[in-house]
């Protein structure tokens, strides 16, 4: 803003043209270097700016964290909606026209919940569960019908497609739909209606899926839960979800089936943990934890799981092209380097002639070292061996799954992979078919989505990693000079990183270690003492004092402390 009073605003997305001219009457309260949201009043041709008018104030500079920003402008990724899509959005009805809901399968009776965490605001899928007479279960999934609000071809189509996902840095969300949208009309807002699309499935008392249907619904959830409540429930406290007891007994024992059908066939269970950190109002971090995955969550899961699997095969089984979540088999060099670690730990893992392994092969070493020395350590290096799962046109399985089939259904408003199938399912139900005109333009256009979805999930999660570590270190910072007792959870030739309770890992360099000269023996993950023999290895508790804290580099660098002993 100009110190004569009026100011200038720059468009974070370049396609709106160049800075928008805020006269002084019109500046609604902003200041120099606030993020806004502005209405053009009008368009001059020639040398003369935009004239605007600022709306609404979106976030003060003295509430934007600068490390964080800094993350955003790293990777490139979008703040704010272009003119076209907040119009677009802001066109949407607020609630499903009648005429809508009459055209759909009514489920608004059904006690519909949502299960998500305390601060979601885009919920995007509910649960209802009931046994029948014969033992069976009847498992209710009823996603957000996204598809219905964006078309194709449409500017909100476009933009959800650029975007390819939400992105969710520490301390904001970038949603990939606007507000409207996210938290809004697609959002399962308990007590309000809702377009869905509904994976109803009949279930064995084993477990197993043997009927379903897919098809467009209306439902009005009954609750929204958190995992809090539900965890607490499940652990026998008295809550306010007694009056849904059996239901959330019935998804429990469905949880449980399930999971044991998916450890039969082989699936691999990782559970590694992920760090949270907790912000206060300021932005500033106050706490760092590792949070693990509880019987809520674990529930929920579940429900997903099993709703994605059943719409991968039905999409399959239609023969028509389709948009599948893929994950293929880990190659050779990565399973003989995972092999060198597992036999400094007494394992091995058996790759047959094909040069291939089996997911039930992976899965049985990670039950064996379960609550033994170096659990997590495998349980990373095994998750690093394998394949980076993706979006494919082609169904070569999912390997981590052990699944034949799988797709992701489940999240439309957060992932652009899951809006197209849900498209498609929209043009095969019921008896439909599709015509050859569509499946020429599905094939030809499904690859593409395919990469560019894979390629902004994998922006995505670098940068909400990065943005993790850097409140991470940051929170640490208080802590130089304090003394830790943590694990060894990888080992190099300049050094080995060890992680502490807390889930964060920092830098003993090989120079800092004192009393011997330190040789890195890489096929025994260890750095070993020439004269003394002392060796430090994956999987070793050492104490160590936090030494530097840097939160540019994203870095925390320890020194053995006095009294940790080599082994």
């Amino acid at each position: 803003m100009s110190a004569r009073g009026f100011g200038f605003v720059i468009p974070d997305d370049k396609r709106d043209g160049e800075d928008i001219y805020i006269a002084s009457n019109h500046l609604g309260g902003a200041l120099n270097g606030d993020r806004v949201r502005v209405l053009i009043l009008s368009r001059f041709d020639g040398n003369r700016k935009r004239n605007g008018r600022i709306i609404k104030v979106l976030e003060r500079i003295s509430a934007i964290s600068k490390e964080t920003q800094s993350v955003i402008r790293k990777y490139d990724l979008p703040e704010e909606f272009s003119a076209a899509v907040l119009t677009a959005a802001a066109r949407l009805e607020t609630a499903p026209s009648e005429r809508e809901i009459a055209q759909r399968i009514d489920r608004r009776r059904l006690r519909i919940v949502t299960i998500d965490g305390a601060d979601a605001k885009d919920l995007d899928d509910g649960v209802y569960a009931e046994r029948n007479a014969d033992g069976s279960y009847f498992l209710g999934v009823y996603i957000a019908d996204v598809s219905h609000y964006v078309r194709e071809g449409t500017p909100l189509d476009a933009e959800a497609y650029e975007r390819g996902t939400s992105v969710y840095p520490v301390d904001r969300v970038i949603p990939m739909l606007p507000q409207e949208l996210s938290n809004g009309i697609c959002s399962l807002n308990a007590g309000a209606d809702r377009l869905a699309m509904g994976c109803e499935m009949r279930l064995s008392a084993s477990g197993r899926v043997e009927a379903y249907k897919i098809f467009p619904t209306v439902i009005k959830v009954y609750r929204r839960l958190t995992y809090e409540a539900v965890n607490k429930f499940f652990a026998g406290e008295r809550t306010e979800l007694s009056e849904l007891t059996e239901m959330l007994s019935i998804l429990r024992e469905i949880r449980d089936k399930r999971f044991r059908l998916r450890a039969e066939r082989g699936a691999i269970d990782f559970d590694l943990g992920e760090i949270k950190v907790v912000l206060d109002d300021e932005g500033r971090p106050i706490d760092v934890f590792k949070r693990r995955r509880e019987l809520a969550e674990s529930v929920i899961e579940e429900c997903m799981l099993t709703a994605n699997e059943t719409v991968a095969r039905h999409l399959s089984e239609k023969n028509i092209p389709s948009l599948y979540r893929i994950h293929e088999p880990p190659d050779k060099d990565s399973l003989e380097r995972l092999n060198e670690l597992l036999n400094a730990f007494g394992f091995h893992l058996r790759i047959r002639a094909n040069e291939r392994v089996r997911p039930v092969d992976i899965q049985k070493i990670l039950s064996a070292i379960r609550g033994r020395r170096g659990e997590q350590t495998i349980n990373a290096a095994t998750l690093r061996a394998m394949q980076q799962a993706r979006y494919s046109s082609e169904n070569v399985g999912h390997f981590g799954l052990a699944a034949r089939f799988y797709t992701h259904f489940t999240s439309p408003i957060r992932r652009y992979p899951d809006l197209v199938v849900h498209r498609l399912l929209k043009e095969t139900i019921g008896n439909q078919t599709m015509s050859s005109a569509r499946i020429e333009r599905w094939s030809k256009r499904l690859p593409e989505i395919a990469a560019h979805s894979s390629m902004r999930e994998r922006v995505a999660v670098d940068a909400e990693r990065e943005s993790t570590m850097l409140k991470a270190v940051e929170y640490m910072q208080q802590f130089v000079g304090a003394t830790f007792v943590g694990m060894i959870c990888s080992v190099t030739k300049f050094g080995f990183f060890v992680e502490l309770d807390n889930g964060v890992d920092g830098l003993v360099r090989i120079t800092s270690i004192k009393g011997d000269e330190y040789t890195f023996i890489e096929r025994e993950y260890a750095l070993v003492g020439r004269r003394t023999g002392h060796s430090f290895r994956v999987g070793d508790e050492v104490t160590v004092k936090l030494i530097e804290a840097n939160v540019e580099l994203r870095q925390l660098n320890f020194a053995l402390s006095n009294d940790s002993s080599s082994k």
